[in-house]
């Protein structure tokens, strides 16, 4: 057993609760660059937070521009345990109203600008995200958000585009013809990279409009978002509270699903074939995997 280090992607807001304690901005450099900005080194309720706001203090990054490589490295190097990644979403599905959190289990990745894994020529491996989710850690964290008074919906595909654009009405309509339920631009490659760095992953969801396809509300936009979502920050300050209170009384075992050793059988390539320079990078994502060789 060991204790809970809960990392937090999401944004700058989340981070303003009076509760926290030992707060201390640090820098961490990865070898896959700078992540979105400094680490937000925190305790509440005697569990450890390790924060990063995924657009950096001021909304300075689009979706494309984040690191997402460099973010996950510098969770682990932090010593996480698990990440929760708290987004904001448009729903396409008549339900799931604005306001409401969706605790999303499946994920379509329809980014096709971002680096997606740690892994490469020299080093190839293969991780199964068949069950991207830590499905333990979304269940804590739904529960804590119904705590903190949320409408939420549990399980969920996230459709995640590239943007920064968000959709037109034909590919509005064609999403929710695929069966997706809410729409985003951040937690893919996010998802698979947590996953090929051995840690467990849930997703949050804030639902902030319709997206487009809805007959009775206008076009979404960045007004209408920001307006909905700061109304959604004061539920996820607490639900994050909420969700520490219970890791503070449970006792933490490796996910049930075995996401701390999937790298086991994931690598491909023979050992005397690994390139030096890649093994060297991984020595946070992997390394306990490739010690030894």
């Amino acid at each position: 057993m060991s204790e809970w280090v809960l990392g937090i992607l999401g944004g700058s807001g989340l981070y303003d609760m009076d509760a926290l304690e030992n707060q201390q901005w640090i820098s961490i450099e990865t070898p896959w660059g700078m992540p979105s900005d400094d680490v937000l080194f925190a305790e509440l309720g005697g569990v450890k937070l390790r924060f990063i706001p995924r657009h950096g203090r001021g909304h300075k990054l689009s979706p494309s521009d984040v690191n997402y490589r460099a973010n996950i490295d510098a969770l682990k190097r932090a010593g996480c345990t698990d990440i929760l990644s708290i987004s904001a979403v448009g729903s396409l599905k008549e339900d799931y109203a604005p306001g409401h959190f969706v605790m999303v289990d499946q994920f379509i990745d329809r980014t096709f600008k971002r680096e997606k894994s740690f892994f490469g020529k020299g080093l190839v491996a293969h991780v199964s995200t068949a069950d991207p989710i830590c499905q333990r850690l979304s269940k804590l964290a739904g529960e804590a958000a119904k705590a903190a008074g949320a409408t939420v919906h549990t399980g969920g595909t996230y459709l995640a585009m590239e943007g920064p654009q968000f959709s037109t009405k034909a590919e509005s309509h064609m999403y929710r013809q695929w069966g997706c339920d809410v729409i985003g631009m951040t937690n893919m490659p996010e998802a698979k990279l947590a996953r090929e760095a051995e840690l467990p992953y849930a997703t949050m969801a804030m639902v902030t409009d319709y997206d487009c396809w809805h007959p009775d509300h206008g076009n979404v936009d960045v007004a209408s978002v920001i307006a909905v979502l700061m109304q959604n920050a004061e539920t996820a300050r607490s639900a994050v509270k909420a969700l520490v209170g219970q890791l503070s009384e449970l006792a933490r075992t490796p996910s049930p699903q075995g996401i701390e050793t999937n790298l086991d059988v994931a690598l491909i390539t023979a050992p005397e074939a690994r390139d030096p320079e890649l093994i060297a990078k991984l020595d946070a994502v992997a390394g306990r995997v490739l010690k030894g060789g």
